[in-house]
């Protein structure tokens, strides 16, 4: 039988990682994300646990190496566990690493089982210590759970990163106390620029920071160098001396960084997007319910990799613009 080829796109770039959304729904409302009433997907249109856990094997043959379970809030999920449980068992038997990420209002129930199934580290969203402005961004008083799940996970032995989008006039202010309390407990930090993907009741322009405002702002009270630390992803690390941490800069509108991309997406639903900023995609779900399911998911795979583009197009151009793409993060990913 012939072995399974790699995923290499037409740039030649080689496709290890794979961002896997287990769910759209979320417990949260982050306003720079979804709407207040949010319309989530009816359950029959999403994968089974069973789906979402062949689908993954048929990845890991053609050379995934690392997963990373997203939602919406994965951990919302009622067999999301299971899944992470299952898919454990293909550590060092092709899978390399495992992880999610998560707003960690569910992890002090699950941090121990995470770990217990393989899970060594995960990233954590969290844009505020200030409650009340925790309240007003999330739509939701649950900073004391976040809190709660973040000091759960690091007590299961899990490594945790902080992922803090900026957002002028929201968070930009405590953004270096934030930075300072996550590495004081020994957590990096990773600052994202706001994505404009789906329609939100609030204007992204309105809030949208240049992370090149945030890192002027950071020089003034700590010293940043360069780090040669990567993660397979598209931040670019600094060492900060006053902390002993880093910090992580992920830069989609201001430093385009699609010439290494190394990873899909797939939704809830089995759609794969080759490029988190594009329309192309490719129906697994389709090929997952053919009368041939692995023969058809590989097709399906070969074709992801013919229509991956070189790079996103996100824009944020001015006050009242529309969004670059329809879909919600929640929808494609995080």
């Amino acid at each position: 039988m012939e072995k399974p080829q790699p995923l290499v796109d037409q740039f030649q770039r080689r496709i290890s990682y794979l961002r896997l959304s287990v769910t759209d729904r979320c417990d949260l409302r982050c306003s720079y994300c979804m709407p207040e009433r949010m319309t989530f997907l009816p359950k029959a249109e999403v994968l089974t646990l069973e789906e979402l856990y062949r689908m993954a094997l048929g990845f890991v043959a053609r050379g995934i190496t690392k997963i990373r379970l997203t939602g919406g809030e994965p951990l919302v999920r009622r067999d999301m566990i299971e899944l992470v449980q299952a898919l454990g068992k293909k550590l060092g038997d092709g899978l390399e690493e495992l992880t999610l990420t998560t707003n960690a209002t569910q992890m002090a129930d699950h941090a121990e089982a995470l770990y217990a199934a393989g899970v060594r580290r995960v990233n954590i969203s969290l844009d505020t210590l200030d409650r009340d402005a925790f309240a007003r961004l999330t739509r939701r008083d649950q900073l004391p759970q976040v809190l709660e799940g973040i000091a759960a996970a690091q007590s299961a032995g899990l490594k945790v990163k902080i992922n803090t989008v900026a957002l002028k006039g929201i968070n930009a202010q405590g953004i270096p106390d934030l930075m300072a309390w996550a590495h004081g407990r020994g957590m990096d930090l990773t600052l994202i620029e706001v994505m404009p993907l789906g329609e939100v009741e609030e204007d992204r322009f309105d809030h949208y920071l240049p992370l090149s405002e945030v890192r002027a702002a950071l020089d003034t009270r700590f010293t940043l160098t360069p780090s040669d630390h990567r993660t397979g992803g598209p931040a670019r690390y600094f060492d900060v001396a006053e902390t002993g941490g880093r910090v992580g800069l992920i830069t989609p509108l201001t430093n385009n960084f699609c010439e290494g991309c190394n990873r899909v997406r797939v939704t809830a639903t089995g759609q794969l997007f080759p490029c988190l900023g594009g329309g192309e995609r490719v129906d697994l779900r389709a090929a997952l319910r053919s009368d041939d399911p692995d023969v058809a998911l590989d097709l399906a795979l070969d074709q992801a990799m013919k229509i991956k583009p070189l790079r996103h197009h996100f824009e944020i151009n001015a006050p009242g613009g529309a969004p670059a793409l329809a879909r919600h993060m929640s929808m494609t990913g995080g």
